[in-house]
């Protein structure tokens, strides 16, 4: 005999931790298996647009006793320096995933959910007859669950494991976080971009603030550590250049993450209901990508939660799933062709100085509305 559940959740990140939570809310048996244990830090922007904010509020899962920085304004840098800022209509909050992710999960575990940490799922496959999912865990552990939710991430070893499209494209972009103290304005958003790339940073809690970058991996084959790339790729553009210089970095080593890809994915594979960046990955423009993770756990959990039949449940997450995120993917790839090159960048710099409106209509675009 094997264990068998209602859901089997793979990935504890925002989109699987709230769907967990949901689920385990509403009395369904849940599984929620993570590789790491909490709490542990991620690769992310650490900005949270206020979309989420009524639901989070309605469910009681902001996290209490910090001062979290309300952050109201987006700032853009060309890879010379020069910068400009711009008011944000919906704006914002600063919170790192160590205390948001970690709240999430003792939430999860309040209501009744179980989550097993340090485990890594290994295979997953729909058997047609049986109308079931079969799950190998790392040291040989078999589980069975009626739904899968896929919430892994940017990439896994799942991704190849489940013959995803994607997955076969080579990508040029590294990520790489870090958290400092510094002389930052704690209302505000930046994006600093550089040859290959572009660095956001923002205030989160305890004073600190998140420094994260997206990279060009054949730099760092280059000039052979993240230290040499920084120094001759990032610091090239000298209004980032002296946080790296200026401040004090907290974490002991930077969290870095390969392959980073923004090709598309889909919402529904192998009849796995795929949320978060498992579903597909947002460019970091105002850091809106967390927003999308929570909102898609979200509408993964209600769609279980609803539907009648294996199709209906299918169909009602992948037309809802695309009303509310296709556009945006597709507006953020392009979009991000405006970064991460000296013409480009200035020429996007110039275009939020002088026409203000298509800059607040980029980002209104990308992002989506309070639910």
């Amino acid at each position: 005999m094997i264990d068998k559940y209602s859901t089997v959740v793979i990935g504890g990140g925002l989109a699987g931790l709230i769907s967990a939570y949901l689920l385990a809310k509403s009395g369904r048996d849940v599984l929620l298996v993570e590789k790491k244990s909490y709490p542990f830090h991620r690769v992310c922007g650490e900005y949270l647009s206020n979309e989420v904010f009524d639901f989070l509020k309605r469910e009681n899962l902001l996290p209490t006793g910090y001062d979290l920085p309300t952050i109201t304004h987006f700032l853009f840098s060309d890879t010379t320096g020069k910068s400009v800022t711009t008011l944000l209509d919906m704006g914002g909050f600063g919170i790192s995933r160590y205390v948001l992710d970690e709240h999430f999960y003792q939430k999860v575990l309040e209501n009744g959910g179980e989550v097993r940490t340090g485990v890594q799922v290994e295979t997953v496959l729909f058997d047609e007859i049986e109308n079931q999912f079969t799950l190998e865990l790392a040291g040989g552990e078999s589980l069975a669950a009626e739904y899968v939710i896929g919430a892994f991430g940017k990439r896994s070893k799942l991704d190849k494991v489940l013959k995803r499209s994607f997955i076969e494209k080579r990508s040029p972009y590294i990520g790489v976080k870090y958290h400092i103290k510094t002389d930052f304005d704690r209302n505000t958003v930046a994006l600093y971009n550089f040859e290959g790339g572009y660095c956001g940073l923002n205030a989160i809690e305890e004073d600190k603030v998140n420094l994260c970058y997206l990279g060009n991996r054949e730099h760092l084959r280059k000039y052979g550590s993240i230290e040499a790339m920084e120094q001759e790729i990032l610091w090239k553009n000298p209004s980032l250049k002296r946080f790296f210089t200026d401040s004090e970095f907290l974490l002991e080593k930077p969290e870095v993450i390969n392959e980073i890809n923004f090709e598309r994915k889909g919402p529904v594979e192998n009849h796995i209901l795929m949320a978060g960046d498992s579903a597909g990955l947002i460019t970091p423009l105002c850091g809106n990508g967390m927003a999308m993770a929570i909102q898609s756990g979200k509408l993964a959990a209600e769609s279980i939660l609803a539907g009648k039949t294996r199709t209906e449940i299918e169909s009602n997450y992948e037309v809802s799933w695309k009303a509310l995120f296709e556009r945006r993917l597709w507006l953020g790839r392009k979009v991000q062709r405006l970064f991460g090159a000296k013409q480009a960048s200035v020429f996007t710099r110039k275009l939020i100085q002088n026409v203000p409106f298509i800059a607040k209509q980029i980002i209104k675009n990308t992002h989506g509305k309070a639910f």
